[in-house]
């Protein structure tokens, strides 16, 4: 299996951090086509994927 940073991804803790800075939107923009982010996301349970649709307004794939 593929080894995937997206849990400790510096731009994704810039984002948790602080939502609305220049960082965390960049992050936020780039997992909408993200073959990384796309990949981690289809490899978690469904429980863990409803929590980080919620946490990240996120509704693709």
């Amino acid at each position: 299996m593929e080894k995937n940073n997206c849990e400790s991804c510096p731009l994704r803790a810039k984002y948790d951090r602080a939502p609305k800075s220049v960082w965390g939107r960049i992050w936020r923009w780039h997992i909408n086509f993200c073959p990384g982010w796309k990949g981690y996301f289809k490899g978690l349970v469904p429980e863990r994927q409803a929590e980080l649709r919620k946490q990240y307004h996120f509704t693709k794939y």
